[in-house]
């Protein structure tokens, strides 16, 4: 292995760990203050610090993904299937959690948003930018990325990066959901972490596009007290 190998590979390490640092130190920093803005505070830190490591190493969210699409229609296409995968996984592993842990919800995180019209705009804004957006940068883009270029970018060293970093993606969940909702978004995070490994470096917009409509749904739902 040469010199240049191995130094974009213990690059590719320090700059995760730089990230991973960010998104878990800020939110267990604010979570004594606040359980609503801990999570989104950390993915705006991770992002602005996650940036500034690329452009360092001469890179760009669009190397990893973030692009205007050529074709809009084959997007929303590629959206909706990944829509009916989220949803799949999620019925998948909430059958599988059902088996071991008790379902217990959100911890009444997002009660307030309940006939709360200011409530509910301000949680699609976070869901459109910390919920979507930077959760599918982050937690698929850049933290696979990393991991698989760390790893040496073998014939599975991929899949070992999808698979670490839907396992932390459910740790960001326990705190709020326990191991019940920690396995669900762990599991959500499996098959999209493998969408990302085989078609997300292209475009990661259906991903990001199909989480946002996912977590809209869910507060929309909750406006209108279902």
């Amino acid at each position: 292995m040469d010199t240049n190998t191995t130094t974009r590979r213990w690059r590719a390490f320090a700059d995760l760990l730089i990230v991973v640092g960010v998104l878990v130190g800020v939110k267990q920093l604010l979570l004594p203050v606040t359980m609503l803005f801990a999570g989104p505070a950390s993915t705006f830190s991770a992002m602005i610090v996650a940036t500034w490591l690329l452009r360092r190493s001469r890179s760009s969210w669009s190397e990893l993904g973030l692009q205007m699409p050529e074709n809009w229609l084959r997007t929303i296409w590629h959206t909706a299937l990944v829509f009916v995968a989220l949803l799949a996984a999620a019925g998948s592993f909430q059958a599988l959690a059902n088996l071991f842990f008790e379902d217990i919800g959100t911890s009444g995180r997002f009660d307030f948003v309940e006939g709360n019209l200011p409530g509910y705009l301000m949680m699609l804004a976070l869901v459109w930018t910390h919920g979507s957006f930077f959760e599918e940068l982050l937690f698929r883009a850049f933290i696979i990325t990393r991991l698989d270029l760390g790893f040496g970018q073998t014939r599975f060293s991929g899949y070992l990066a999808v698979l670490l970093a839907a396992v932390f993606f459910g740790y960001r969940h326990y705190y709020y959901q326990g191991l019940h909702g920690a396995v669900v978004t762990g599991g959500i995070g499996l098959v999209f972490g493998l969408i990302y490994l085989k078609a997300g470096k292209r475009s990661i917009l259906p991903l990001a596009l199909a989480h946002g409509a996912m977590n809209s749904t869910a507060q929309t739902i909750r406006f209108l007290g279902g």
